[in-house]
């Protein structure tokens, strides 16, 4: 779903997103030259930066221009280094972390894409989504709206965008290291899910068609499959997959030749367009060269680039349009960069300002959670959030999971553990006991599998898998 089009976005509670899981470098033959991309970059960059309010506030309530981060990001633009008049007091990065710090964001009736949104443009911007501060832990937010009863899918499954932006947050935020945080098994189920919802003529819409013949021959919008397309590349699937080449040429079917510009649901229009470059870079799939030239010699780039005001840097939504739009400037501005749906951010030019912010520890008596999830071996995988208030700056797996058997969204994440209290190897989870070389092992950050001590140490933000195993 694109940028534009507030009242279905909002509907939804997913605006467009994001910044680039992987970039793909243009070569000197290509349409738009090196040095035209270049300039589009620069120039689309200055624009984005006129969107800062004057407190330094990109976000704020709904829909907003937080999503400028990511395509930040994707031009090679620290958030930390966007400041109002070059008050660094007012940074970009700092004031959105202070808002999505607070009790009362993202509203007092959530859904689980306004957390997505955060994760991606939380990464973006330099900050650790799963150590935002002391309480706000995205990651673990995210986890909470687990579908128990669809496994895979994340909120509502008739808003099939929540799953999508769950496989881009959960997948494209990585670690500070770089690494996946997320368990395999995890990844392999929402895999699933995406696959099982994609429509015969090779895309997506933001709705469920799992299960439904009718849903899954209906046309498939540009946007959401190039978000969807994102989603499989971002958890691991190969542009080689069949799912992801049906996906390609879905997109290659929708160009126009003499525009470059892919005819989407709405028309041909920038932000649409956008999205359908941001999943081609995504899963690393160029966008200027092969499938993508046109007869008439265009490519997708060409057209972003065509609807661009320079040197202002702003984009049109539609070639008809006389002013830039902030969202279709966001969009392009990042498909342009090569971007995907979010990216690692930038090294920051303002002295002293560090790539990575992160809350260093628990507060003692702030509650807070964590992320966690309990793989059985046999197929069952339950995905929780644990709320917890520590009393110290670390905690332990044990005192985690005896939090988890009374506090965890969705509930039933864990039942028992044995032994129940003090210290060593935890011999039994939700009644399933080890046994000789299958046992209980336990991951944090994506690190290997180790054997599960109740005393192992817990620290703010880790993403904890439990997986009884060999």
């Amino acid at each position: 779903m694109p940028l534009l089009r507030p009242s279905r976005r909002l509907a939804l509670a997913v605006p467009a997103v994001l910044g680039a899981f992987a970039l793909t470098a243009l070569p000197a033959f290509a349409t738009s030259t090196p040095a035209q991309i270049a300039t589009s970059k620069t120039n689309g960059v200055a624009y984005l930066k006129t969107l800062q309010a004057a407190d330094g506030s990109y976000a704020g309530s709904g829909l907003s221009n937080e999503w400028a981060f990511s395509a930040f990001a994707a031009a090679g633009t620290a958030v930390v280094d966007v400041a109002p008049g070059g008050d660094t007091t007012k940074n970009a990065r700092t004031v959105y972390r202070n808002l999505i710090s607070t009790g009362s964001w993202p509203s007092a009736a959530p859904v689980v894409t306004d957390y997505e949104r955060g994760v991606l443009n939380a990464y973006a911007a330099g900050i650790d989504p799963a150590r935002v501060s002391a309480s706000r832990n995205l990651v673990a937010d995210v986890y909470s709206y687990w579908q128990t009863a669809e496994a895979g899918y994340f909120g509502a499954s008739a808003n099939f965008n929540g799953t999508v932006f769950a496989a881009l947050a959960l997948g494209g935020a990585k670690t500070q290291a770089g690494g996946v945080r997320v368990p395999q098994a995890l990844t392999d189920r929402i895999v699933t899910r995406l696959r099982a919802n994609q429509h015969v003529d090779g895309g997506w819409t933001y709705s469920k068609a799992e299960g439904d013949s009718a849903a899954l021959n209906t046309p498939s919008d540009v946007d959401m499959t190039g978000a969807a397309m994102a989603a499989l590349c971002v958890s691991g699937v190969p542009n080689t997959d069949p799912d992801v080449v049906q996906a390609k040429n879905f997109l290659k079917g929708k160009l126009v030749a003499t525009t470059g510009a892919f005819n989407s649901l709405y028309g041909v229009n920038t932000s649409s367009n956008g999205w359908g470059v941001s999943g081609l870079n995504a899963c690393g799939i160029n966008p200027q060269t092969g499938d993508f030239l046109t007869v008439n010699g265009k490519t997708p780039i060409d057209f972003l680039i065509a609807n661009q005001y320079n040197p202002a840097g702003g984009f049109k939504y539609k070639p008809s349009d006389t002013s830039p739009s902030a969202y279709s400037s966001i969009d392009a501005l990042r498909a342009v960069a090569g971007g995907g749906f979010t990216s690692a951010p930038p090294v920051p030019v303002t002295p002293g300002a560090l790539q990575w912010v992160a809350q260093p520890s628990f507060t003692a008596g702030t509650a807070t959670k964590l992320a966690l999830t309990v793989d059985d071996g046999a197929g069952g995988l339950k995905v929780c959030s644990v709320s917890f208030t520590p009393t110290g700056t670390t905690t332990t797996l044990g005192a985690v999971l005896a939090a988890a058997t009374t506090s965890a969204t969705p509930s039933g994440c864990v039942t028992s553990v044995t032994p129940s209290s003090g210290t060593g190897t935890i011999t039994a989870v939700n009644g399933k006991a080890n046994s000789g070389s299958h046992t209980w092992k336990v991951s944090v950050d994506g690190s290997s599998f180790a054997g599960a001590l109740r005393e192992k140490v817990i620290t703010v933000g880790d993403t904890i898998a439990l997986r009884w195993g060999a």
